[in-house]
């Protein structure tokens, strides 16, 4: 190593971090685990997970009973086949709509369960809890990584630390030199820039030859070297920005709750001007509240850890959640992806607690800035995810986190299973020979399945508003008529790629199964738009062929053709969807007329806007609605339902949308009947209320991009950057 990097690290305290093997199905005769903890909460979570089975079952039979009184099977395996399938999905998304209720009732009347970072607030930390915040970067954009960093760093300080508390590492697997030396050029100016070689917080920069393991093995790499050193460590991504506040809020609940192993917080999504993102970013912040705190209602200390922003006990990290590759050849072994999952599970059986902390304010990362990026992301997750649920039988994990690896796969294995279900309600009219069309049945039961499965796409959603307008917070959201606009505008959309996402994930999982090596690259950290050409090379051929056979439906099939309408309709226009998505000009556009705000961006906390400023944009958020001077005319009678403001491009969108959303409901509720073909329209609906649609339920994303401001966009940069 050359001699300027040798003094990037403090002294080594090496210790170990031994795995041990997987036991694999073998682990159903593997050894008992040691009984956890009987704390208070143990019993009241036995309690709410029955509450959830029954509500889920009770809900899946009900439909299912509704499905067969307004499609009764013909008689063949075909039909049901289908039905079982509806059964499975419709409990899957009954489970995603009752945690968003349960989440709404906990953040209404508190849960007394639940730990609270009010409660230690103002205590002292102790000198000895010392803590590293620990930065894995490979490939990333200097700037952006460095901004961030040095405006938590500075917001920490100002917020009161306690000197020689926290430190903070650098952690780079990048293998290109000339981005490895803007890694250290950009690390020595924070250092001179933060002082902490004048009692500041210490910064300390790690270059690691062998790049085994990827994030995990990073991480492991810290703790066997310098994880003796401290009693707590930070896990950042590379687009994370925390608050000081929110930093000593985390390790002061740490301190008092000496059990707890990891304690995560609820990321923000922020910073992106894409329409794509600022979707994402909507949707995470007025609907992900109620899905944290609904996830914290069934698993309270056996919770989820997502990798990032959160804080961990080192020494019990270091002893028990070392991991092994898993065996084998293809897909599904090798290097554990979605490490965080099987650490919070290890954690777990260790006899620590793992908690979700959703109320903490301070915590940020970004979203993908477009669905490309969004797929590509998905693509990695959903091959961790699939390994996982190997581990399903491994001893002594709680019964918790074993649901975690089934839901975990299933998050996108219910992809697959969603076109199955829909190709068999298609084989009447496709193969008429494999099955006979379902006869209608009564208009009640067909009424009441197309309003549950509406109920399931708009619940959370009414619910997550109400909350807003009951806590007063409308204002940050551009006001109570823009933030039900918005709303509106996000469950069209998301529908409206539902089938995109479906698709994607299905060739994602037949990829993983098969062992066809999926390949991960940090995302580009420029603002860009997605081009034409990009975007036909991604979606162009599935485009073509739904274009295809929705023509050959139409000419054989003419009067049932609106039935695939909410299924082809996406996929034909997936490329200009997607590319209009992309568009950064579209996202700020409609920002400017006040749709899709988020308190962020109303008003950005003094942590995100020193961010911005150290990536050398305007440090302050002008506002989004300034209020227009007063101009004397003749009064004008506007057009009934025509909000002011409402941009041309927003209501056209959302008037598509709605036509292809609300285009499936006219005859099954006119005639009352539902055929088998009508199912596949009303699988568009919930899938779409689905919570692995909803990037606040699955993991906080981590995918990174380079910020752009809410004012004028800057230039793109590309290639290595140091600050």
């Amino acid at each position: 190593m050359p001699p300027s990097l040798r003094l990037t690290a403090p002294p080594m305290r090496r210790g170990s971090m031994l795995a041990s093997p997987w036991w694999g199905w073998r682990g159903v005769f593997g050894p008992r685990a040691t009984p956890l903890d009987a704390a208070p909460w143990v019993a009241a979570a036995t309690r709410r997970r029955r509450l959830l089975l029954a509500l889920v079952a009770g809900s899946a039979a009900l439909a299912t009973w509704v499905l067969e009184s307004a499609a009764p099977s013909a008689g063949n395996g075909w039909t049901a086949l289908q039905t079982g399938l509806f059964a499975l999905l419709f409990a899957w998304v009954a489970a995603g709509c009752t945690t968003a209720v349960m989440g709404y009732l906990g953040l209404r009347r508190g849960d007394r369960h639940a730990l609270s970072a009010e409660a230690v607030a103002g205590r002292p930390i102790d000198a000895a809890a010392r803590t590293a915040i620990v930065m894995p970067i490979c490939n990333e954009d200097v700037a952006t990584v460095a901004a961030g960093l040095r405006a938590t760093v500075e917001s920490l300080q100002q917020a009161g630390a306690p000197g020689g508390i926290f430190d903070v590492f650098l952690l780079s697997d990048t293998p290109d030199a000339a981005l490895r030396e803007a890694e250290v050029s950009a690390w020595q100016r924070l250092r001179t820039e933060l002082g902490d070689d004048t009692g500041g917080v210490r910064i300390f920069y790690r270059w690691r030859r062998r790049r085994g393991g990827k994030k995990a093995g990073n991480v492991a790499d810290f703790c066997r070297r310098w994880g003796r050193s401290y009693r707590y460590m930070v896990v950042l991504d590379a687009d994370s920005v925390m608050s000081g506040e929110a930093l000593l809020a985390l390790v002061r609940v740490m301190e008092a709750h000496p059990r707890v192993g990891i304690l995560q917080t609820a990321p923000r999504a922020w910073g992106l001007d894409s329409l794509h993102a600022r979707l994402q970013q909507f949707s995470g912040r007025l609907t992900g509240p109620l899905f944290s705190a609904g996830l914290r209602y069934w698993q309270l200390g056996e919770s989820h850890y997502w990798g990032h922003n959160a804080i961990l006990r080192i020494e019990p990290f270091m002893r028990h959640c070392a991991l092994s590759t898993l065996p084998g050849r293809g897909g599904l072994s090798g290097t554990i992806l979605s490490h965080d999952f099987v650490e919070a599970a290890l954690m777990r059986r260790a006899g620590y607690e793992v908690w979700l902390l959703p109320e903490l304010d301070g915590s940020y990362e970004q979203a993908p800035p477009h669905l490309v990026e969004e797929l590509q992301r998905d693509r990695r997750w959903c091959q961790g995810n699939l390994q996982n649920a190997r581990l399903v039988a491994e001893p002594g994990l709680a019964g918790v986190h074993r649901a975690m690896f089934v839901t975990g796969a299933m998050s996108y294995a219910a992809s697959p299973l969603w076109l199955a279900f829909v190709l068999i309600g298609a084989l009447p009219w496709l193969l008429p020979a494999a099955g006979t069309a379902p006869p209608a049945g009564p208009p009640l039961a067909a009424i009441a399945l197309w309003g549950a499965t509406l109920a399931m796409l708009f619940v959370p959603r009414v619910l997550a508003v109400r909350l807003v307008l009951l806590r007063r917070q409308q204002a940050g959201y551009g006001g109570g008529r823009r933030l039900m606009a918005s709303a509106l505008l996000e469950a069209l959309l998301s529908a409206l790629q539902a089938p995109v996402r479906m698709l994607a994930h299905s060739v994602f999982v037949l990829g993983a199964l098969t062992g066809i090596k999926l390949g991960w690259q940090s995302p580009a950290r420029e603002a860009q738009s997605v081009g034409w050409v990009d975007a036909a090379r991604q979606f162009g051929v599935g485009a073509l062929l739904s274009a295809g056979l929705l023509a050959w439906w139409l000419a054989g099939q003419p009067d049932d053709a609106w039935r695939v309408l909410p299924l082809l309709l996406p996929l034909v226009v997936a490329v200009p969807l997607t590319v209009l998505t992309s568009r950064s000009s579209l996202g700020a556009a409609w920002r400017r007329r006040g749709w899709l705000l988020t308190p962020e961006e109303v008003q950005a906390p003094p942590v995100l806007q020193a961010a911005r400023r150290h990536e050398r944009r305007p440090a302050a958020v002008a506002p989004v609605i300034a209020p227009r001077p007063a101009v004397a005319r003749a009064p004008q009678r506007r057009p009934s339902g025509m909000a002011i403001g409402w941009p041309r491009p927003a209501l056209a969108m959302a008037a598509f949308s709605m036509a292809v959303g609300l285009s499936t409901l006219p005859r099954p509720v006119a005639q009352g009947a539902l055929s088998a073909s009508d199912l596949a329209a009303i699988r568009i609906v919930m899938m779409a209320s689905s919570p692995s649609a909803s990037p606040q339920v699955v993991e906080p994303a981590p995918l990174r991009m380079k910020r752009v401001s809410i004012g004028r966009r800057e230039p793109a940069r590309r290639g290595p950057t140091s600050i």
